[in-house]
């Protein structure tokens, strides 16, 4: 089912981004989150999410990897951390996280 249809100016208000995985760690008591840190790139710097991915990737694999984040989500506390956005995956019975094809500046703007 497709979720309601919106204007382009709603989605220009999307700030993805590319990031790079600097840490990640799993969060005590936590199921399904991780705690990961990003670099944003200069202009954003790093930025902390939990992400629910737990269960499809361990911290030591994330370690390094670039991903979509989303920047200007508002912030949120989950499990004591405040997770300050959103990295973007895909799959409904699975997390797989979208990545850029090739090499591409953390803080480069997705569109």
């Amino acid at each position: 089912m497709i979720k309601d249809e919106i204007q382009y100016d709603d989605f220009v208000k999307l700030d993805l981004r590319v990031a790079k995985i600097i840490a990640a760690e799993e969060i005590e008591g936590a199921d399904k989150l991780l705690k990961i840190t990003l670099y944003v790139g200069e202009e954003i710097g790093e930025r902390t999410v939990a992400a629910g991915i737990k269960q499809w990737y361990s911290p030591e694999d994330l370690v390094g990897k670039s991903v979509v984040y989303l920047a200007n989500l508002a912030p949120r506390t989950l499990r004591g951390v405040v997770s300050q956005g959103m990295i973007v995956a895909a799959g409904s019975d699975t997390a797989i996280l979208l990545r850029p094809e090739s090499d591409t500046n953390p803080g480069e703007i997705v569109r």
